[in-house]
């Protein structure tokens, strides 16, 4: 896998195709065609999530086992080329790429016809036909505050007026209804819709593509109110089946799926025999995707070995030598036929401090010298080293490598240095005690509190800031709790400080970037840092396309985001990903979560390797 991921969009725009037919005979021809190719019923796909699920809800998930169920369910417009790299869109429910007009502000978008939301009580019966309202309505959604989706600052402030659907920002405060209509969302007939924006934004085609931007009926929202994360209801290559939640979740192919053919093609030895094996195939090709929640690393890797998981991203660097041998597959797992692939995710690993918390948040001297103190007292080479064994690389910033935006030559200006540390603490009057325990400036213990997950790595995970928080005579506890608790306390502010990762939905600096801009106070950005400076430099950034100046605008926002310090900047990992011998068409995607829809089980060589 290339270190050096450049984005590519296709450079024409094509007129979408004439449509015909009825829509009833569109379906029952859809459905008949689907009967048809529907895959082999054995042929279950077993894989395994870190962390508990949370809502199924695109509008809402945010997190990676959440939002990589969501995006096998829930269909966006555009979705990635499963083997191009450079990446490159194509069309998901559209029939051909995006018309851009008025110099990049206007997109006119055709729907095929003929696509069905998978049955549900809310839907009394009948098939329901995806049309260009479900995507008004579901990017709608993203503005109502009762969801507070994080993902709103895609499209807050871009589309031609919308400030009608941001309460009290209109001049009228009127309250906001997902009946309003606004210029930059309408459907122009029941297949076209057209997005207009305020000015020309260079990523708005990949927000398109991501899971948030997927089809929800409304009427399954408006059956199932504050539960619809408990009730996914898409059009996607699979659906729901049994779901026991924080254990066990079942996707079942679709069997209204419409034809979809493989036709991408590869580009290195690995890709080009997946396009060749792929070729003229219907997706997905396994009936049914079994998903376990492992939240233990050691129960990740025993349950591969045991032939439990037909795959297995990113082996838990504490136990790599359980697999790995000087960085090489075992000869053992090597003669099973177990494949390894080191790759490195869209992906940047961090630890933030909630800057509306009394004892450690703030914008004043003593604040700030504390959050510095606490990032100085980190050693990630030593993190790395130990706790990683070598698979990652150390954060300079929040951007990863390969992200457009990413500046190889920035360095953090953060580094660790325990000395400096304890000394900035003595300055800003955070006195030893007799305990050797700091104080704060007025004399008061100093004690913080750090949010953890209740899983072996979370309490090693505690060792390591336990450790670093010692050293600077600083009073550490920690409260363990599930990761979808943890989210919902922190979008309440309740948790002064915790770690976290970011993965990329869409592969530029914004994405992360934009967990760090004010106004996503209490959505993406937990830590509610909210500085007018670093704000109008991101409003900046946001409406230039990759380039100089932007990245010179990403280096001050950076040099902000060290000197206030509501995060500390931690690793990016490389991660060990190995595979099944009978697993076929595995092909790690930087910016898709799952590859399921294209994966296929040789089970005759599974039988084989279980008896």
């Amino acid at each position: 896998m290339s270190h050096r991921l450049l984005v590519s969009l296709s450079s024409s725009l094509f007129l979408s195709l004439a449509a015909a037919g009825i829509v009833s005979l569109a379906h029952a021809a859809q459905t008949a065609q689907a009967t048809q190719t529907a895959p082999a019923a054995d042929k279950v796909l077993r894989v395994l999530v870190t962390t508990p699920e949370g809502a199924l809800d695109p509008a809402v998930a945010s997190d990676v086992p959440s939002v990589s169920i969501n995006e096998n369910i829930f269909e966006p417009m555009l979705r990635y080329d499963y083997l191009a790299r450079p990446l490159k869109l194509k069309p998901n429910t559209l029939k051909s790429m995006p018309e851009v007009t008025d110099e990049g502000k206007t997109y006119t978008l055709h729907l095929q016809q003929g696509i069905f939301f998978t049955p549900d009580p809310s839907l009394k019966g009948k098939p329901r036909e995806l049309t260009a309202d479900d995507y008004i309505y579901s990017v709608k959604r993203l503005y109502d505050p009762a969801v507070k989706s994080p993902w709103l600052f895609m499209f807050e402030g871009k589309l031609l007026g919308d400030e009608k659907l941001r309460p009290g920002k209109d001049g009228k405060g009127q309250e906001f209804s997902l009946q309003t209509s606004i210029p930059g969302l309408q459907a122009l007939d029941r297949y076209t819709l057209r997005i207009r924006l305020n000015a020309p934004d260079s990523n708005f085609l990949f927000i398109l593509a991501t899971t948030a931007t997927g089809a929800v009926a409304r009427e399954v929202v408006e059956a199932y109110p504050n539960q619809v994360g408990n009730h996914p209801v898409g059009t996607g290559p699979f659906m729901l089946g049994q779901w026991q939640r924080s254990f066990r979740i079942e996707l079942l192919a679709n069997p209204q799926y419409r034809k979809v053919v493989f036709n991408d093609q590869g580009i290195d030895d690995v890709s080009r025999k997946i396009a060749t094996e792929l070729a003229g195939q219907t997706l997905p090709r396994v009936s049914k995707v079994e998903i376990k929640v492992m939240e233990e690393q050691q129960s990740r890797v025993l349950g591969f070995l045991n032939h439990e998981f037909d795959y297995l991203e990113q082996v838990p660097a504490p136990l790599s030598n359980m697999v790995l041998d000087n960085g090489k597959l075992k000869p053992a797992l090597q003669q099973q036929g177990v494949r390894l692939s080191l790759f490195t995710p869209l992906q940047t690993y961090y630890m933030w401090m909630n800057m509306e918390d009394p004892v450690i948040g703030g914008y004043t001297p003593e604040k700030i010298a504390l959050r510095r103190a606490i990032a100085l007292g980190y050693d990630s080479r030593e993190d790395i080293a130990l706790m990683e064994k070598g698979l990652a690389m150390q954060a300079q910033s929040p951007l990863p490598p390969n992200v457009l935006g990413y500046d190889a030559a920035y360095k953090s200006p953060v580094q660790y240095d325990l000395k400096l540390a304890n000394a900035l603490l003595d300055k800003f009057g955070y006195k030893r005690g007799a305990d050797n325990y700091r104080k704060l400036p007025d004399g008061q213990p100093l004690q913080l509190q750090m949010h953890t997950l209740a899983s072996t790595t979370g309490r090693l995970r505690d060792e390591v800031w336990r450790k670093n928080l010692d050293a600077l005579g600083i009073h550490v506890s920690f409260k363990t709790d599930k990761h979808s608790e943890i989210i919902r306390a922190a979008r309440l502010g309740k948790v002064q400080m915790t770690e976290a990762n970011w993965i990329a939905d869409f592969p530029d600096a914004e994405n992360f970037y934009q967990l760090l801009y004010g106004l996503n106070a209490g959505r993406a950005n937990y830590a509610r840092f909210n500085l007018p400076a670093f704000n109008k430099l991101y409003e900046q950034a946001i409406r230039l396309s990759d380039s100089p100046e932007r990245t010179a605008l990403y280096r001050q926002m950076a040099q902000l985001m060290h000197g206030y310090t509501p995060w500390v900047t931690r690793i990016h990992p490389v991660t060990a990903d190995l595979t099944q011998a009978w697993l076929q068409n595995y092909y790690r995607h930087p910016v898709d979560f799952t590859n399921w829809r294209y994966l296929d089980i040789d089970t005759a060589a599974r039988s084989k390797a279980l008896k």
